[in-house]
This record gives structure tokens, C-alpha cells and sequence, in this order.
């Protein structure tokens, strides 16, 4: 049974999810459809980017992964479909995936060109539904797509590194359920920078010193235990290996968020300063 994923920002008050689940399904009824998320923010191709990136490698090869993002065709944005580390990705050209593969070249990508076949009114998703289909069916890429060597480049939110090395200027892509700040800056990234030096987070006028290993990785003893922590301030590399700023036991009902206690939101800077 081959696996289709389902990205997207329509989230799950309206008919659309449900409607793009009823067209892979009477395309191809074996297909075993996966939600990784409904509500990515609205166009935002840098937290789509970000989300698909720590989900997808949790699934096996071959798993098809559609992403219905500003997936409008224009003449700026192609469809697209990618082979890349043994997975196939569906999906608009407008930066989403040349954020993902960065520095990592893909095995394969095509421009989608079976538009002409499909009827007169098909959508994007119809279209992206065809090819995730022929795809989880086993189909090859060159059937539904001409070959292209490149992705569209976008300087949407890249980590820079300083000319003298001394510091990352990275930004928050995504903000978590628990109000959790995302970074673009990668652990390593900030390894390969900081050569066995020190270094700090700033962000606005706040400083956090030191990585932590998990969430409650704080000093605990007669004196001090874990509930004396919540609220405090911390970073750690997540799972998916990106810097992220958090509370610890945040609640949005009680302790606060990064987002609200720390004032952080989507695009704003974070500096990884070394000693």
C-alpha cells in the first residue's frame, strides 16, 4: 500500500481536506492517505517548507508528498514534482522546495505538463492528485513532467553567516502549537561555525546563554524542582535539528509562550553570537 502525505493551509473548517481526500481516493483507493498538517499559514511557503521537513523523513521511501501551498500555476510558479532522498515531493515552484533541499542536490525534478489531459476547469489539487497517484502507483516522473535541472531560488528567511564568522543571523519559520519559536539556524550549521567556541542566543534585548539538552533540563535538588522552572526561558536544537527558542511548561492559559512572554513571532531575527 503506498502512502500519500498531505500538506496544506486549508485548514479543516471548510470542505477542501476532506474534497482533496475523496479525489486520491477515487483515483486510487489503495492509497494510504497521511495529514501532516492542515494549517500552515496562509501562503507561508518558508513554515510549509520547515513542516514537511521534519515530517517527511519519518516516512518510508517512496512516500509521495503532496503540498498544497500557494499552489496556484502562474507563470512565476511551475508545478513541480521531485524525487529527492528516495521521496517524492508535489508541489508549487515558489520556494518550498529549494528551501527544503538546500545544499542537498535532488535525484530528479520535473515541470508538470499533463495539464492539457486533465478536463477543462481541473484544479491545482486535481492536478497535483493525478500525479501523486501515478507516483504512489508506482508511475515514473517522466510521463507527467518534462525535466528540469533547478529549482526557483528564493532568499526567502536564509541563516547567514558572518563574514568574520563570529556570529549566525538566522529567523523564526514556525511557531509551534505550544507557542515554541522555530529557527532556520541548524544545529549544524552552529557546529560547523563554532568550531569548539562558546556561544550565546540574542534576540530583541533577551539573551539565553546555553543550549539545553531537552525541555527539563534544568538543576533540580532540595531546593529547587522542576515546577520552580516553568515559565523560564530556553533553547534547544529540536528534533528536526533547528534551534528553537521555548518556555519551559508553556501554556497559553497559564505560564505564557515564547510567543507571548518573549514577544517573538514569525520572521524575526535570531543572532547565535560565539565567544
Amino acid at each position: 500500500m503506498s502512502i500519500i502525505t498531505l500538506t496544506t493551509d486549508f485548514g479543516i473548517k471548510d470542505h477542501f481536506v476532506g474534497a482533496l481526500k475523496g479525489k486520491i481516493i477515487s483515483d486510487y483507493a489503495e492509497a494510504r492517505i497521511v495529514d501532516i498538517s492542515h494549517h500552515i499559514d496562509l501562503f507561508n511557503v518558508s513554515e510549509a517548507s520547515y513542516v514537511i521537513g521534519a515530517a517527511y523523513n519519518s516516512f518510508p521511501k517512496g512516500t509521495v508528498h503532496l503540498i498544497g501551498v500557494d499552489a496556484e500555476l502562474t507563470k512565476e510558479n511551475k508545478h513541480i514534482a521531485m524525487q529527492w532522498n528516495d521521496h517524492y515531493f508535489i508541489c508549487a515552484d515558489n520556494g518550498i522546495l529549494s528551501i527544503l533541499t538546500r545544499k542537498v542536490v535532488p535525484q530528479r525534478i520535473v515541470e508538470i505538463n499533463i495539464h492539457d489531459r486533465l478536463p477543462s476547469g481541473s484544479t491545482a489539487m486535481d492536478v497535483f492528485v493525478t500525479v501523486a497517484c501515478h507516483l504512489a502507483k508506482g508511475g515514473s516522473l517522466s510521463v507527467i513532467g518534462r525535466e528540469i535541472q533547478s529549482l526557483k531560488e528564493t532568499n526567502e528567511l536564509k541563516a547567514v553567516v558572518a563574514s568574520d564568522k563570529n556570529s549566525i543571523k538566522g529567523y523564526v519559520v514556525y511557531i509551534d502549537h505550544f507557542g515554541n519559536c522555530v529557527t532556520n539556524i541548524s544545529q549544524k550549521l552552529v557546529k560547523e561555525v563554532a568550531k569548539g567556541r562558546n556561544f550565546e542566543i540574542t534576540f530583541s534585548t533577551k539573551t539565553i546563554k546555553a543550549v539545553k539538552s531537552g525541555y527539563s533540563d534544568f538543576a533540580v535538588n532540595e531546593k529547587f524542582s522542576l515546577k520552580d522552572y516553568e515559565g523560564e526561558k530556553l533553547a534547544i536544537f529540536n528534533e528536526a535539528g533547528y534551534l528553537e527558542i521555548a518556555i519551559y511548561r508553556s501554556n497559553p492559559l497559564t505560564v505564557g509562550t515564547a510567543r507571548t512572554l518573549l514577544g517573538l513571532k514569525f520572521r524575526d531575527v535570531i543572532n547565535v553570537v560565539f565567544k
